[in-house]
């Protein structure tokens, strides 16, 4: 049984996606494996919450100037075109928004603003790993009465991991979809487990969250 200071509430839940952009996605030069495979598992949830409308947030990078990470800091200085303004490598994966979707507006999202994309869903960008340093996530959130936080998306080790620590941080909730999160692990979960996190399969969340209270 889970504890009942961890369980989900998904009548007050949200999806929270990071960084499915198509610059790292599996093949791309700066990609990670495993990234596309998961985007049937994460089509899935979104399709889920959009039924049952609770909110999305997709959470992006924009490697503009030199407010980036130290460890790419000389991959974007020296010209790396990685999740560039402008370029089509920024845009969301290919069938995570309805038809093609709206493109990602960059100069409301590098001003720090959440762009909506349809009825409760919204792009979001982070400038560092976590998704809620620096951002409107946590007040996005809070003002929709979200208790519940699910996320998935890309590289588990990473900003996955980062912005899961900060929603524990924040008293949040917090699930992992298992299979719609790249470059995971066992001991990953273990980890992650280990601060809080719920771990479910894609499959356990479409049921909970479109199956009434």
């Amino acid at each position: 049984m889970t504890d009942p200071h961890l369980a989900p509430h998904w009548d007050s839940s949200a999806l929270v996606t990071i960084d499915m952009q198509r610059d790292f996605l599996s093949g791309r030069p700066y990609g990670l494996a495993g990234t596309t495979e998961i985007i049937p598992s994460l089509r899935a949830l979104i399709d889920a919450f959009r039924a049952a409308h609770r909110p999305i947030v997709h959470i992006v990078r924009l490697y503009q100037g030199d407010d980036v990470e130290r460890v790419r800091r000389t991959l974007i200085d020296g010209g790396g075109e990685l999740v560039r303004p402008g370029t089509d490598g920024r845009l969301l994966a290919p069938g995570l928004l309805p038809g093609d979707g709206p493109g990602l507006d960059d100069k409301l999202l590098l001003d720090g603003r959440a762009q909506e994309l349809g009825p409760g869903e919204y792009a979001l960008f982070k400038p560092r790993w976590g998704a809620f340093y620096r951002t409107r996530l946590d007040e996005l959130l809070r003002e929709r009465g979200v208790d519940t936080v699910v996320f998935a998306g890309c590289n588990l080790p990473n900003c996955p991991r980062a912005s899961m620590t900060q929603a524990t941080e924040r008293d949040y909730r917090v699930v992992l979809a298992t299979d719609a999160i790249s470059q995971a692990t066992e001991q990953g979960f273990r980890e992650v487990a280990g601060i809080g996190v719920v771990l479910a399969p894609t499959a356990e969340i479409v049921a909970r969250v479109t199956t009434p209270a």
